[in-house]
């Protein structure tokens, strides 16, 4: 028997097309690909001395975040977070590496850092990139910083162009070292006015010149846009995705569904701030929040219906947003706002992975590397058990319990 063949049963398969869930399925591996996935059927299966027995357990492929700050803690405190607007990169690397365990422990192996004020987590991946010691397994795809118009909302987690420079000047300057342009084009959401809405940051000729700029170096474009008219300008424009997009109305939700653009909602921030309101003071703050989290649910449930393409993201290193678990209760959410369990895996899974330009992750098929996290649980337990994995398997081998438990 060839040493490089192995072979998994496993109970239940979720293998992130959105297709129905698999049962008794049997994986085989050679040489950290999978060589077939097929039904398991024990008189026509190897030896059972051969085959790694999941048979209690649900495999499904690792899970992307497609919107994170890595440099930015997930603390409460208005205090603390103000601090870490200068914080250096010595203060940042540690955060940094403790948040990419959260996320692998989490089953999350890829992400895409939506930039932070002094582009410590693109230095993070510049660094750890050359070392010569053991990297991290997830993946990350960064903005390096976010660009804002001045005088505007963004300076926790980015830029604005000098006063002699456009903002396609300044971006092309660092354009070589980063993985993605991060534009924000509108305010944040009101927590005491429900459905308040800021004006566009950035004019449809200065985003186009943007998007143009994305094409022709081949990088993808996420704009940060709420409201009705910031997110119509980032849709013309045509950036790749849509990040947040609360209040952005029927029409752009149709329009979506008319292209490639992909939305991330990030619903999970107004469930964090729902969950941390000590830090949140004012009169009827918390019916408002709870009006944003309930108008957003809403429209993940009318984008289903047209058809829009949803990749999960959750804005980790927000106020009270956690590493790596927001990611399982943003799978809660799309599947409280209509999704089955397979579809909401989809959107954390082959969507986010296809947004992410990454063919490693996503997807559980035949020829494919041999990722996949393994959930001691059956489906109707998921995507509760997501936070408690019994197994991340990389190239079809288990990673080692001191790494997987290292946080």
């Amino acid at each position: 028997m060839d040493k490089q063949i192995q072979y998994i049963k496993a109970g239940w398969m979720i293998d992130g097309s959105g297709a129905p869930v698999q049962r008794n399925t049997l994986l085989t591996i050679k040489d950290g690909i999978f060589h077939d996935i097929s039904p398991f059927h024990k008189n026509d299966s190897p030896n059972s001395s051969l085959i790694t027995d999941l048979s209690r357990c649900t495999i499904l492929p690792p899970l992307t975040d497609c919107h994170v700050h890595l440099a930015i803690s997930s603390a409460t405190d208005p205090q603390s977070r103000k601090q870490q607007i200068n914080a250096t990169y010595e203060d940042c690397k540690t955060h940094i590496t403790d948040h990419l365990h959260y996320l692998f422990s989490h089953g999350v192996l890829a992400v895409r850092d939506a930039g932070d004020r002094s582009s410590h987590a693109l230095r993070y991946k510049r660094q750890t990139a050359s070392a010569t010691c053991k990297k991290d397994p997830v993946i990350i795809k960064t903005a390096g910083k976010a660009w804002h118009k001045k005088e505007r909302y963004g300076a926790f987690i980015g830029s604005s162009p000098a006063s002699s420079q456009t903002l396609q000047d300044e971006i092309s300057k660092n354009l070589g070292c980063i993985d993605h342009i991060k534009i924000i084009n509108s305010g944040i959401n009101s927590l005491t006015k429900f459905g308040k809405e800021t004006a566009p940051q950035f004019s449809l000729e200065e985003l186009q010149s943007i998007a143009s700029l994305a094409t022709e170096k081949k990088k993808r474009l996420m704009i940060h846009a709420n409201g009705k008219l910031p997110v119509q300008l980032a849709l013309e424009a045509g950036c790749h995705s849509i990040e947040h997009g609360f209040f952005m109305g029927d029409e752009n939700l149709k329009r979506l569904a008319d292209t490639d653009t992909v939305w991330v909602p990030t619903a999970v921030t107004m469930k964090a701030i729902l969950e941390n309101l000590e830090w949140h003071k004012g009169p009827g703050i918390k019916d408002v929040i709870r009006q944003n989290l309930d108008h957003q649910l809403a429209q993940i449930a009318k984008a289903k219906q047209y058809g829009v393409n949803i990749a999960i993201g959750t804005d980790s290193g927000c106020s009270g947003v956690i590493f790596g678990e927001s990611v399982v209760e943003e799978l809660k959410l799309l599947i409280q706002a209509g999704y089955s369990l397979v579809e909401a895996i989809q959107c954390a899974s082959l969507n986010g992975a296809t947004l992410l330009g990454i063919q490693e992750i996503g997807l559980l098929k035949k020829g494919r590397p041999a990722n996949f996290i393994v959930a001691r649980a059956t489906p109707a337990m998921l995507p509760r058990k997501l936070s408690y994995l019994e197994a991340i398997y990389l190239h079809g081998k288990p990673c080692s319990k001191a790494f997987f438990n290292k946080i």
